[in-house]
């Protein structure tokens, strides 16, 4: 399973937002320890700097990540900075019995959520936005991308690698 789709969910005082249902069904696939009438958990990863946006993965895809860091060079300056940006950085949560999740004051903080949150989905993992972010920034990529492109410009040319 796989996260599809785009949803704007109101935030609370106290940080708690609902997890979208279709999100919270494949949290439940991708961790090994879910069993029905517990709640699944998750990665939220907060550690890149140039994010404005948090990454979260499911137990499973986020352990696959912290395979292939395993298997960098031990010691190396690269091995050490993915170490703290998807290890050191990084927050296992437990979704509560409503769907919700807590964002901390830092989380918040990082990315300028207050009353709103924007989740949207990146197949293997789903990043949480300030919606006005979101906005601005990654909705004015894809407009620029496709205006860099021939008008009769078909996206699933990239898939075959006859586009871009």
């Amino acid at each position: 399973m796989r996260f599809k789709g785009e949803f704007t969910n109101k935030v609370d005082t106290k940080g708690r937002v609902s997890v979208p249902a279709s999100f919270r069904r494949v949290l439940q696939e991708g961790d090994p320890d879910y069993t029905e009438g517990l709640n699944p958990r998750l990665v939220v990863v907060y550690g890149n700097p140039a994010a404005k946006f948090l990454e979260c993965y499911t137990i499973a895809a986020h352990g696959e990540l912290e395979d292939r860091i395993a298997l960098m060079p031990s010691g190396s300056k690269n091995r050490k900075m993915m170490e703290r940006i998807y290890s050191t950085h990084s927050q296992e949560v437990t979704l509560d019995d409503t769907g919700r999740i807590v964002l901390t004051a830092k989380l918040r903080e990082k990315i300028g959520v207050t009353g709103e949150a924007y989740f949207a989905s990146n197949l293997d993992k789903f990043q949480i936005w300030n919606p006005a972010t979101y906005e601005a920034e990654e909705r004015a990529e894809v407009e620029e991308f496709f205006e860099e492109m021939p008008e009769d410009f078909d996206p699933m040319q990239l898939l075959d690698g006859a586009g871009v």
